[in-house]
């Protein structure tokens, strides 16, 4: 079993093709490449996290787009989900603001937006975000999960903690006494 994360798939949504310059003609090409990116790692036992922004719209095809992706898909509320009853009410395992998990012995603090600081962010806990679409770089504490900076597709921790490695220190988290890092 396998935990993934990702955020800002915006299923069915065709402005977001040229709002974050995405390499897709329309939205059903967008959703069906990123249906099978999903769905060629994912197995149906494995944990996603989903960091908001799933979808827009308001018809049947954001249940449709749900019902096809596989795993066990939890979902922390991004701007354009809140107040959507259609997509709130889908079969999420959990729904959350913010959510907090440990993965292969790693605390994880998640939310949609990026944060400054997080719980047991002194303590070694890295934050995965979502929202900005790959605009803002992160640091080796935090990053951004979404679609955009991930090829369209799910990532695991493995390649969270690669991918860390190679961005700035946070003078902040990186200067307290006792840190770890992740």
């Amino acid at each position: 079993m396998t935990t993934w994360f990702t955020a800002d798939t915006h299923f069915t949504h065709a402005r977001i093709i040229d709002l974050a310059k995405r390499p897709f003609p329309n939205a059903a090409a967008m959703d069906e490449a990123m249906i099978a990116a999903w769905n060629t790692r994912v197995q149906p036992d494995d944990t996603v996290w989903h960091l908001g922004d799933f979808a827009f719209g308001r018809d049947e095809r954001i249940e449709a787009v749900f019902h096809r992706l596989t795993g066990i898909k939890h979902l922390v509320i991004g701007n354009h989900d809140e107040g959507k009853e259609a997509l709130l009410t889908l079969p999420w395992a959990s729904i959350s603001q913010i959510a907090t998990t440990i993965v292969d012995g790693q605390r994880i603090a998640m939310c949609h937006y990026p944060m400054m600081s997080w719980p047991q962010a002194t303590k070694g806990a890295i934050h995965l975000f979502g929202h900005m679409h790959g605009r803002l770089r992160g640091t080796r504490h935090s990053i951004d999960v979404g679609v955009d900076c991930w090829g369209f597709q799910p990532v695991t921790l493995t390649n969270i903690r690669r991918r860390l490695a190679t961005l700035p220190l946070d003078p902040d988290l990186d200067a307290t006494p006792g840190h770890r890092r992740p």
